[in-house]
């Protein structure tokens, strides 16, 4: 009994529709209206094998459209995957099910990234087609040659995320991207037309794209654009004319059908109407087996990638296998530790975005797979270096991208570097433009992904450029996401070290937050241990006696140690302790943690920004002295006497406190 298409497309329907009734939960209008458009994709053109979700040169398929999950778990049980069962699907929405509300990444699952913020998906799927190109590059696109598909509404397209992504993806004349736009005109609130009347042809042929007007429901169309779209030299996006609930007697085209259970009256109707007779959660054979050969297609096309693979010479298979897994890192530890000896005989006096661009200079000569970038700021943040090569449009023979004034877009496509596999990326703005950042870094620490943020201009260090960019709320805002460590160094030696844990954290991004103005070399001794590693170190102590403990981060350590310097004067012993990394140091043991912040010292912890996040440390006996208040326009120096942190001010404040 041969399957006609709309069988197979009407298994992903129903089971989306069953899988959002039986949770009373989810959106299953989505994946009834671009049921035809996926079904086309998995069916005839994209390669995947469910039995090795990882295979390199797979085609990756993005659900940017998150809310419509349904539809991606549908197509992963069917064709074959083993980390989505029908028991999952029945417990969609459901505490410990894969099938969560919105796509949660999980290596090797078909789940390529977490989606659901609208416009991310479509980021991510950008810096996912730049790796393909940097790989192509690399090892020829016979050996490389996937695709970047993606299935965006229209709220993916509202989202400003979209236009920085997809502005930059049209530069590069990203050949291999191909979104599929679910065009059916609503949103929650009900029709598109309250809210845009935005003309998309226009809008994408501008940024460089291809674009094209097609029936959503109609095979051969979606077909035929898709083989057209691959043979494109620029990006291309599908506006697919869908029904949203496509099949539903009363609510199909209408926001009723978009995020609500559609009822089991409603149900019965969709059933009859497109005559499927099956049970809820139940494919008939012939439709199941025929969905799982299109899976078992893929096993067909790896074996002979693999063979052709096999038959290259032994450095490409070496070199693609070595850049694409985990590096050994036994080498960046000993250049860390070489280049530490060497600062440590100059000790040499540097902002740390200026140490920061030595680090990468050392480290990139040695590992390819550092990709860094700006948005538009390299100058500023020295995330360019003498060993960046420029990836533009007619090479991808680089490792630094110019991201232009796109500070949301460039977080969510290093997002998709670091998810293609093989590439760490790291990409700089200020730390006062992480608030643009902030979506796509949550994501980073959600997905636990190796992505680096540089954040220069960290404080009111800055100066002159006044309140609009000196952070105050924004290293608290940082320390305040799950799984993100944020690190602020003190000089060049921490910055190295700071620098080698973020490459070393296989499941955690991190944040560097570096400094405008120019620090002096603070360690007293020359040791191969990275001292950062447990977030905070004692620097110096005058005695062991000390009844004072001064706790700082970055540019303030070098203030803690003048301050410690005039209490010594005046008789005060004190500790100086240089915190890099809060979230390395709340890991630490009790002991560990007590030997830094003695319970009978007074402990006074000094950062120019929120003291928010620092209150956890002074128990019942300190003070937090930072800014609480926006920053003011003037030199570096002045603006640090006004707001009572200069080293005659906080010393004062600690012998009155001494005294009380």
């Amino acid at each position: 009994m041969s399957v006609k298409f709309n069988q197979l497309s009407n298994a992903v329907r129903f089971l989306s529709i069953d899988a959002v009734q039986k949770a009373n939960s989810g959106h299953p209008g989505m994946p009834m209206g671009m049921a035809d458009v996926a079904t086309v994709l998995f069916k005839y053109h994209l390669r995947f094998n469910p039995k090795n979700p990882n295979w390199i040169n797979r085609d990756r398929f993005i659900l940017s459209a998150g809310h419509g999950s349904m539809l991606l778990y549908s197509l992963l049980y069917l064709t074959g995957y083993k980390s989505v069962s029908i028991d999952d699907i029945k417990n969609f929405r459901q505490l410990k099910s894969i099938c969560a509300g919105h796509p949660e990444y999980k290596k090797g699952t078909g789940i390529e990234t977490t989606t659901g913020p609208l416009g991310q998906g479509l980021g991510n799927a950008v810096g996912m087609a730049i790796a393909e190109e940097i790989y192509r590059k690399k090892f020829g696109p016979t050996v490389i040659n996937n695709k970047t598909y993606v299935i965006a509404s229209d709220g993916d397209l509202m989202e400003g995320i979209s236009h920085e992504a997809m502005s930059l993806a049209g530069h590069l004349k990203l050949k291999n991207l191909i979104v599929f736009f679910d065009n059916n005109k609503i949103s929650i609130d009900g029709s598109t037309s309250l809210s845009v009347s935005d003309n998309y042809k226009k809008r994408f042929e501008s940024y460089g794209w291809n674009f094209f007007d097609i029936n959503g429901h109609n095979e051969k169309q979606i077909s035929k654009s898709i083989l057209k779209a691959s043979k494109s030299n620029k990006p291309t996006i599908i506006s697919c004319k869908t029904i949203i609930g496509f099949g539903s007697p009363n609510k199909s085209g209408k926001a009723s059908s978009h995020g609500s259970p559609l009822g089991d009256e409603e149900i019965t109707l969709v059933r009859k109407k497109l005559k499927w007779k099956s049970k809820p959660f139940e494919i008939p054979k012939e439709i199941m087996d025929k969905w799982r050969e299109i899976g078992e297609k893929g096993e067909h096309l790896e074996k002979k990638w693999n063979e052709l693979i096999d038959k290259k010479n032994s450095r490409i298979k070496d070199e693609l296998r070595k850049n694409y897994n985990n590096s050994d890192f036994v080498d960046l530890e000993n250049l860390i530790v070489k280049e530490k000896t060497k600062y440590f005989e100059t000790k040499p006096i540097l902002a740390t975005r200026q140490c920061s661009m030595a680090a990468i200079e050392s480290i990139s000569s040695m590992l390819p797979k550092l990709i860094g970038g700006s948005a538009d700021l390299s100058g500023s943040n020295n995330t360019k270096t003498k060993n960046s090569k420029i990836i533009n449009s007619k090479n991808f023979n680089g490792n630094y991208i110019h991201y232009g004034v796109r500070e949301h877009g460039m977080s969510a496509i290093m997002n998709g570097l670091a998810l293609y596999g093989g590439i760490i990326p790291y990409g700089g703005t200020f730390l006062i433009f992480s608030d643009y950042c902030k979506p796509s870094i949550r994501l980073s620490a959600l997905m636990g992904l190796k992505v680096i943020y540089v954040f220069s201009h960290d404080s009111i260090g800055l100066g002159e450029d006044g309140p609009t960019h000196q952070p105050i709320e924004q290293l608290t805002g940082l320390r305040a996401i799950p799984n993100l460590n944020v690190f602020r160094p003190a000089d060049i030696n921490e910055t190295f070290e700071c620098w080698e844990i973020a490459l070393k954290s296989e499941n955690t991004p991190s944040a560097i937050a570096l400094s405008r103005q120019k620090v002096p070399y603070i360690n007293p001794s020359n040791s191969k241990e990275n001292k950062c590693e447990k977030g905070a170190y004692v620097v110096n102590l005058t005695s062991h006696e000390s009844n004072v403990t001064l706790v700082a981060s970055g540019t303030e350590v070098e203030l803690a140690l003048k301050v410690q310097d005039k209490l010594k004067e005046n008789n005060i012993h004190s500790k100086v302790v240089s915190m890099p990394c809060m979230e390395l140091f709340d890991k630490q043991n009790e002991d560990y943690q007590k030997d830094i912040l003695e319970e009978n010292s007074l402990i006074i912890t000094l950062e120019a920004g929120s003291v928010m996040s620092w209150q956890k440390y002074i128990k019942n006996k300190g003070f937090n002295l930072g800014i609480d208040k926006f920053g003011q326009s003037a030199p570096f120096k002045e603006v640090y006497k006004h707001f009572g942190l200069s080293e005659e001010d906080i010393t004062n404040f600690i012998q009155k406190k001494l005294r009380e």
